[in-house]
């Protein structure tokens, strides 16, 4: 059993309470390698935001457990070394298991050093869902691990999560889900969806902040999360098909609707997609320009920056997080 904090990891618990009252949302960014970690890391430093390392069921399959273990620690180890060197001050970071299928694989990232898991019931059940999430739930706090579960179910696909269609959250059925569970956030379904293309060609890309309302005034202040939040940037996906690619219409969630959920208590919102677009555009761009290139430091690189500037910006712009890790850490510290 290896524990978060041996790793300088924190869960999401002051993070949260920091949100919901500060309106503002934390940044839950996924990886899959070292490059995307650093980005990530670094954006939200400069930035001075608290960040969440997000890991699917299909990255920790990609990357090795053992491995992420090390990235995770890597990744504390390199923010303070930044932070000494810069005259910065540290970050809050949490390692997050995103759309854990089953209790076992949560049972073993908790073992394996991370700091928060969601449990992802929203396929089965009512019934079903609450106890499998009841059960995580009670082996999670054992450890001072933090555990989101979900109710609603978000369209798209994104690794092993998939679904052709929405099933937006019954406001009516979230109290009884909090008591039953007791988990420490909850993701909901009001529109937002996994992938690239989240909406048709003609289509109003709109969430239902009308849901999200109701949801509020039946559990006032409870941290709410929004899954399938990318943006998909149109430059991103120019350059991509400027340069051989064939993502024809990809539309994300707006700017605007996803800045007006962060000022409620939606206070962790989840962003790959994006990522994912902007690296390969990046990387597009080298093959395509400089042929003759070979050497992945020329290309993941630049892809390392551009990924950089677009955390930054999410960071300043849409999700209000900038600036406010110090009071999240004093709250931890506290």
């Amino acid at each position: 059993m290896i524990h978060y904090r041996d790793l300088g990891l924190v869960n999401t618990r002051a993070m949260f309470a920091a949100a919901v009252h500060g309106g503002f949302a934390v940044p839950a960014y996924n990886f899959n390698n070292m490059e995307q970690l650093q980005a990530i890391v670094l954006a939200c430093l400069e930035t001075q935001s608290p960040v969440i390392l997000q890991v699917s069921k299909g990255a920790r399959d990609y990357a090795d457990e053992t491995l992420l273990r090390y990235l995770g620690q890597g990744a504390v180890a390199m923010m303070k070394r930044v932070a000494a060197e810069k005259g910065l001050g540290e970050i809050p970071i949490t390692l997050h298991l995103d759309h854990g299928d089953s209790y076992e694989l949560c049972v073993s990232c908790i073992e394996t050093g991370f700091s928060s898991v969601m449990i992802d019931g929203s396929h089965l059940a009512y019934e079903d869902n609450c106890e499998l999430t009841r059960r995580v739930v009670a082996y999670a706090h054992r450890f001072d691990v933090t555990v989101e579960g979900e109710l609603g179910v978000l369209a798209g696909v994104e690794d092993d999560v998939s679904a052709e269609s929405h099933t937006y959250t019954k406001p009516e059925e979230v109290q009884d889900f909090l008591a039953r569970t007791g988990v420490d956030s909850l993701a909901i379904s009001i529109g937002t969806s996994h992938g690239a293309y989240k909406f048709k060609p003609g289509q109003n890309p709109e969430i239902r902040l009308d849901i999200l309302r109701e949801i509020e005034t039946r559990i006032p202040g409870f941290p709410i999360v929004l899954h399938g939040s990318s943006s998909v940037p149109p430059e991103a996906v120019d350059t991509i098909n400027r340069y051989g690619g064939r993502l024809q219409d990809s539309i994300g969630i707006p700017e605007a609707q996803l800045r007006e959920a962060a000022r409620s208590a939606v206070c962790k919102i989840n962003i790959d997609s994006d990522g994912r677009l902007v690296m390969t555009a990046a990387i597009r761009e080298v093959f395509a320009v400089r042929p003759a290139e070979f050497d992945p430091r020329k290309y993941l690189g630049p892809a390392r920056e551009a990924l950089k500037a677009m955390y930054q910006r999410k960071n300043r712009e849409v999700l209000g997080s900038a600036g406010k890790a110090a009071a999240i850490l004093a709250a931890i510290g506290g």
